[in-house]
């Protein structure tokens, strides 16, 4: 994974509350063994009528959110099933970073072994950052160091994040990198046992 400690930006609100993971990634897309290839599934039965065409009212489909990087929601995103598929696909569609007001926790914990920082904010934040994400090319400006998030034109909020996850995205590690950084003590303890 990418090391992530300033990231800037352009938002994509998807004012909704209650965002399931079957939502974010349906079922009948899960059949990848691999990480890569989720992307154009994403949010499926919301981007594309039923004869696979992308649906022009939509946001991700609207040109001014093309390469966003951030995606702002509503309350409880990622509830549902604890699939890890839905942040293989946020990711692989593109977005490093989520703000909304609460999270399904085992979602949240996905996110940040999949290299995403998904960041709680206020509810009146959440609608702050929607509102001027209506913007063309509103972007965002998220340092994880020092935990704030802010714009050029002075908006600015912070936000909580626990050492272990805020050390694991500024290192770009997951679970498997988190153990190699003790290789050198897992060799000295195998030589001396074997």
């Amino acid at each position: 994974m990418e090391p992530l400690r300033i990231h800037q930006g352009i938002v994509c609100p998807l004012n909704r509350t209650n965002i399931d993971t079957d939502q974010i990634i349906p079922k009948q897309f899960l059949k990848r063994i691999e990480r890569s290839g989720f992307g154009q599934f994403l949010f499926y039965n919301w981007r594309f009528d039923d004869d696979g065409n992308p649906r022009p009212d939509f946001p991700l489909n609207e040109p001014k959110y093309k390469g966003a990087s951030i995606l702002v929601a509503g309350e409880n995103f990622g509830c549902g099933s604890s699939r890890e598929h839905a942040p293989w696909a946020l990711q692989d569609f593109g977005f490093k970073i989520i703000i909304a007001p609460s999270y399904a926790d085992i979602f949240k914990n996905n996110c940040v072994k999949n290299g995403i920082l998904a960041i709680q904010a206020t509810e009146e934040q959440v609608q702050t950052i929607t509102k001027k994400a209506e913007t063309e090319g509103y972007s965002l400006t998220v340092n994880l160091e020092e935990q704030i998030v802010f714009d050029r034109d002075g908006f600015e909020i912070s936000f909580d994040i626990a050492p272990y996850p805020k050390e694991m995205l500024l290192n770009g590690w997951d679970e498997i990198g988190v153990t190699l950084t003790y290789e050198d003590k897992i060799k000295q303890y195998e030589a001396v046992r074997f």
